[in-house]
């Protein structure tokens, strides 16, 4: 598909002016390719089951139970825009547990043109990180992970290489059917700017998360705390318009509630997964914070809501997730999973 050179600006933003995102550089890092996870509100580290795709998530999800798998995750995205990755697990020495794979964006074909309108070709902006993933359970309860991730980033002649690293650690208590994680993204730095001299800094981020499966029911509840190395998310609202009153009037303290409590929402993403059966899944999400900051006053719509479903097929584990992001559209994520194992392994 081909664009205006004059789009490119945007390509650099990736997210909107209310948004964290544009002010790093790899913010395709912070992409979700995995449905399971988009359906959930977009980001979701709390799960320790066999789902390979989480591990970009959350390191230390990473298991043996994941021996031999294979995922394929797609995404289309705005604007032609289209990413994914690929990854496999396989165990060794007994409790550790070894991933690689390779995530892209693709932005697609632009056309080159002269300030003055002259077009002088085309042009194609790309970006990919190659992931090496580490796990080891610590006990029964603990396991922590790692990965490091070289990065190179591709905009016409602008060209970028940077490495980066997640930690995690992960408490999970089967008995009690809850699980905790805490996760570190996107340390690291640019090893070559894309000028000279002018290096930016990467996405990171510390976020916790907590699920919660019930005993008797076929749900599981899930919290996510996103951004905590940012106390306050908010952006101005310059539409608002000031109102004069006494300090102490019960309109200003309602007011001082109203914003301590859009600061903390804006923290928090909420997900709910249905497994009625062992091979078919329902899940939804809401985030608070992209309703809030791409939402248009006269037509809210869904915007901020997510779903999605997961069933498995033979040999097969086939997701789909859909988020929907502005009254423009939504992304749509699909996933391919497999156990290499199982075409071999003996009966």
């Amino acid at each position: 598909m081909k664009k205006y050179w004059t789009i490119l600006p945007l390509v650099f933003c990736s997210i909107g002016y209310a948004q964290l995102g544009g002010k790093h550089a790899y913010e395709f890092l912070n992409l979700t390719s995995s449905p399971r996870v988009a359906a959930l509100g977009g980001k979701y580290l709390t799960a320790y089951d066999d789902d390979l795709s989480l591990v970009y998530h959350n390191p230390s999800l990473l298991n043996s139970s994941m021996n031999e798998h294979l995922s394929f995750n797609y995404v289309g995205y705005f604007a032609g825009v289209k990413y994914g990755n690929i990854t496999y697990a396989r165990k060794f020495r007994e409790k550790n547990t070894i991933a690689i794979g390779v995530q892209y964006i693709n932005y697609g074909e632009f056309t080159a043109a002269e300030p003055n309108g002259v077009i002088t070709g085309s042009f194609t902006a790309a970006e990919y990180a190659f992931n090496l993933v580490y796990a080891h359970p610590i006990d029964s309860f603990f396991s922590i992970g790692a990965d490091l991730r070289p990065i190179l980033s591709i905009y016409e002649k602008y060209q970028s290489f940077g490495l980066s690293t997640d930690w995690g650690i992960t408490y999970h208590q089967p008995q009690k059917l809850y699980t905790i994680a805490l996760v570190m993204r996107n340390l690291g730095t640019q090893i070559k700017p894309y000028y000279d001299n002018t290096y930016e800094r990467l996405p990171f981020e510390i976020q916790v998360g907590f699920t919660q499966q019930l005993k008797y029911a076929p749900f599981r509840f899930s919290v996510t705390a996103q951004h905590l190395e940012t106390p306050d998310m908010s952006v101005p609202d310059f539409g608002a318009k000031e109102t004069s009153s006494n300090a102490l009037s019960p309109t200003k303290e309602k007011r001082k509630i109203e914003k301590i409590a859009d600061i903390t929402m804006r923290h928090l993403i909420f997900g709910v997964e249905f497994v009625p059966f062992n091979n078919f899944y329902l899940r939804a999400g809401y985030n608070y914070q992209r309703r809030q900051e791409l939402k248009i006053a006269t037509r809210v719509s869904s915007v901020g809501f997510s779903w999605g479903f997961g069933i498995s097929i033979s040999r097969f584990q086939i997701s789909y997730g859909r988020a929907t992001y502005h009254l423009a559209g939504a992304s749509n994520h699909f996933s391919v999973a497999t156990d290499l194992s199982s075409f071999y392994r003996k009966k």
